[in-house]
This record gives structure tokens, C-alpha cells and sequence, in this order.
């Protein structure tokens, strides 16, 4: 029966795992776990092929317990009332180990029928997920478990299970001669995003389709290798955690005015081809984190998002990335987020109290008799358009919301109007 190339050399014991040492080195919390033999329930949270299923299987060889393995993908409820029902069974009396893979795939009801029996013990569960657990995991069973994150792989740790699939492939085949040039390892390493799993299919994919050269040797070069590797996929997901956490980078790139950074997380946003949340996100920096430090930004922002949405792709990244690299290095200021902010808190915080009379709209019969707007000075008949009046409601009259920036053009102003108000 044939079995993938990356299923024949996937690890049977922690030390044969690459990677994710920051849980799995000596010491480390997840090896103590694994190598006391006490297991408890646990979530494995990371990209795909970065050893989570591996990990979970090695757990399971050194459970004295009943193990079950489900995929959530297309598991049912009637498969966790099967495993619920051979509680009762001989072999459930000392629990079983369920493992879980993809849980963000269950619903809330199918969550919530583990919870009894993982709460008495009787269930320990094991699950992995490539999103957020503390967005799509119930959180009663998080409160009951330990959540390991584990991360996207290096290049030199793939390369050493790539490394171990060659050695396994020449040991199948002993009467043909396999050779994978370095680069061409490089190459599956690199372009498959810290997927393991993905690097030794391409390997595999390679060294099935390449015939012996006039030597009689099945010679593995970069050229191979890129023809027989998928384009470079990132780990993005419209709907999923790596969407916000691209946006997110992308920000405060531009925030810390780094155009660099800036430009790198647009790239991941236009080669997932996320127009609609790049041109919102950068509109709102124009004004959230550049705004009256250079209010034209704004402008420029919004011209280059029109003009992005009419291109589309691919030409839309050219403006897009002219927005970008504007923002990135634009002078900063946060004050009109923080202004408007700070106001908003007090509306639903504090009694702020009634409007001034004299503020109040007098545009209709009998407002005078009310005293609308009686008292109003118009700021344009008075000296350099301004006049001296209240205009903040007597509960809050002393409150300042907008404290100006640091930078050329808001200290200009506030220099202007202090000299005029003095």
C-alpha cells in the first residue's frame, strides 16, 4: 500500500522532531510532558505541517490509554457518542486520549458534549487547530487545557527533514543512484512557508517524475525543483487569524514608519488579493496615526484607493503601495484619535450636561422666547475670526480633548491661534 514519502519519515519520538524548540527542547514544558507520561488536555495551535499531528501521535504511544483520532473536518457527533460510549467499556475504564485535529471545525453543541466527560477525566483530549483557539475554541475547554502555539518552521529545520527523506528514498532505492543538489533543497525549503509537509511532497513529486540521466543517476537540481513546486502560498485566511494579524502588522509598520516592513506586509495583502481591506485599512492610518501631522495624506490615501478599486489587480499594487510608502513616511500624530477618543468616553461616561443656550439652533419661531441662541457671538464679525465664548456644556466647560502634536504643522497652528487668543 503505497504511504506518502512525508508520512513514511514522520517521527516516532520527540527526538527525532525538528523544530519547535521553544516547547519541545530539553526541558522544555511539552518534552517534561511527554517524557513524564502524564497526559493532560492540551491544544496545538499553528500553521499546517509544522508537527502538530506528530507531536499528538508520539503523545499517544506513551498514553496507557485507549486512543481515538478524529479529524473535525468530517467527524460527527455520532463518532464522539461512539467514543462516549465505550467509556463503559473495558477498555475505557482507565479513560481514553481522544486527538482532535482541525476543532475549529466543530460547532459550539459538538464542542460542548466533550466537556462532561473531559471535566471527570474520563476523557483527555488532545486537539490542534490552525487558527486561534480563543476565537473558535469553546472556552470552557480552554480554561481545562494548556495551549501550545506552535511556530512556522526555519528553512535549516526543514532542510534536516528533507535531508532524512533523501536517506530513506536512496535506501529504497539501492540499485539507482539519487542525488538532490543543495540548492535544490534550499528551494523546497523556501518556498514552502515553513510547511514541512509541503517540502518533502515536492521532493517526493521530484524524484518520482525525473528519469535517470545518461549516468544513470536521477539528478535533483533547483531547476527540478521549481518546476516540480507549487507557487508559494502564504498561511491567509480572509475569514481567520492571519488576515488580522497581516493588518495588524501592516499598521503598525506604517505607524513605526518603517516602509520597509510596510511594504513586505502589503505584498502578503495583495498576493492574497485583499483589496477592499488594504484600501480601508490605509485610509484609516491616514488619519488615525498621520492625520494633522500631514492632512494632505488623507488626500493622497483616497486617490490612490480610487484608483486601486478602478485598476483591480495586478496594477492595482502600484498605487497601493504609493499610499503605503506615503504613510510610512509621513510625519505622525495620533491627536485626532485621540481627541475624538477621549470625547466619546466622556458622552458615555459622564453627565455632560445640556448644550448652551446660545449654541442652540434659533432658526425657528419662538426659539428666542427660549432664549436659543440670544447671546451667540458670531466669530466672523470679530477680529481675525474669533471671538471668545463657551462653547463646551458647563458640566465638562474645561475639558481638552485635543491635545496637538509635536509636529511641524500642528505646532504652526497652535502657535497661530495661542497668539490670536492671548
Amino acid at each position: 500500500m503505497y504511504r506518502p514519502l512525508a508520512d513514511r519519515i514522520r517521527p516516532e519520538t520527540l527526538d527525532e522532531v525538528v523544530g519547535q524548540q521553544h516547547i519541545l527542547g530539553k526541558g522544555k514544558i511539552l518534552n517534561r510532558i511527554v517524557e513524564g507520561g502524564t497526559i493532560s488536555n492540551m491544544i496545538f495551535y499553528g500553521p499546517p505541517g509544522v508537527g502538530k499531528t506528530t507531536v499528538a501521535n508520539i503523545i499517544a504511544t506513551r498514553a496507557n490509554k485507549k486512543f481515538y483520532k478524529l479529524n473535525a473536518t468530517n467527524a460527527s457527533l455520532k463518532d464522539i457518542q461512539d467514543i462516549i460510549e465505550g467509556l463503559d467499556t473495558f477498555d475505557g475504564l482507565n479513560g481514553v486520549v481522544l486527538y482532535l485535529d482541525e476543532i475549529q471545525n466543530f460547532n459550539k453543541k459538538q464542542q460542548q458534549s466533550l466537556l462532561e466527560f473531559i471535566e471527570d477525566g474520563r476523557i483527555t483530549l488532545i486537539s490542534s487547530t490552525t487558527e486561534n483557539p480563543y476565537h473558535y475554541i469553546f472556552k470552557a475547554i480552554i480554561s481545562r487545557s494548556t495551549v501550545f502555539e506552535f511556530k512556522t518552521m526555519q528553512d535549516s529545520d526543514i532542510i534536516k527533514a528533507l535531508n532524512r527523506a533523501v536517506d530513506l528514498v536512496k535506501a529504497d532505492h539501492k540499485n539507482t543512484t539519487i542525488q538532490v543538489e543543495k540548492e535544490a533543497l534550499n528551494y523546497f525549503a523556501a518556498s514552502s512557508n515553513g510547511d514541512v509537509r509541503k517540502a518533502i511532497n515536492g521532493l517526493e513529486v521530484a524524484i518520482n517524475s525525473t528519469n535517470p540521466n545518461s549516468e544513470g543517476i536521477i539528478l535533483i537540481d533547483e531547476e527540478i525543483a521549481r518546476d516540480c513546486t507549487q507557487s508559494k502560498v502564504f498561511n491567509y485566511d480572509m475569514l481567520g487569524d492571519s488576515h488580522y494579524d497581516i493588518l495588524s502588522a501592516f499598521q503598525k509598520s506604517i505607524r513605526g514608519s518603517d516602509p520597509d516592513g510596510a511594504i513586505h506586509y502589503l505584498a502578503r495583502l495583495v498576493k492574497a488579493g485583499d483589496i477592499q481591506s488594504i484600501c480601508r485599512r490605509l485610509m484609516v492610518i491616514a488619519s488615525e496615526d498621520i492625520g494633522l501631522a500631514y492632512p494632505n495624506a488623507a488626500v493622497i490615501v483616497k486617490s490612490c484607493v480610487d484608483a486601486a478599486n478602478q485598476l483591480g489587480f495586478p496594477e492595482a499594487r502600484i498605487p497601493l503601495a504609493q499610499a503605503t510608502l506615503v504613510l510610512a513616511t509621513a510625519p505622525k500624530s495620533n491627536s485626532v484619535v485621540c481627541a475624538i477618543d477621549a470625547a466619546l468616553q466622556d458622552i458615555e461616561q459622564v453627565n455632560i450636561g445640556d448644550i448652551p443656550l446660545h449654541l442652540k439652533d434659533a432658526h425657528y419661531s419662538g426659539a428666542k422666547a427660549l432664549g436659543r441662541g440670544i447671546e451667540y457671538k458670531y466669530p466672523h464679525n470679530y477680529e481675525n475670526n474669533y471671538v471668545q465664548q463657551q462653547y463646551l456644556p458647563d458640566n465638562i466647560k474645561d475639558r481638552n480633548y485635543y491635545v496637538p502634536g509635536k509636529n511641524k504643522n500642528e505646532k504652526a497652528a497652535y502657535d497661530y491661534w495661542k497668539k490670536i487668543k492671548e
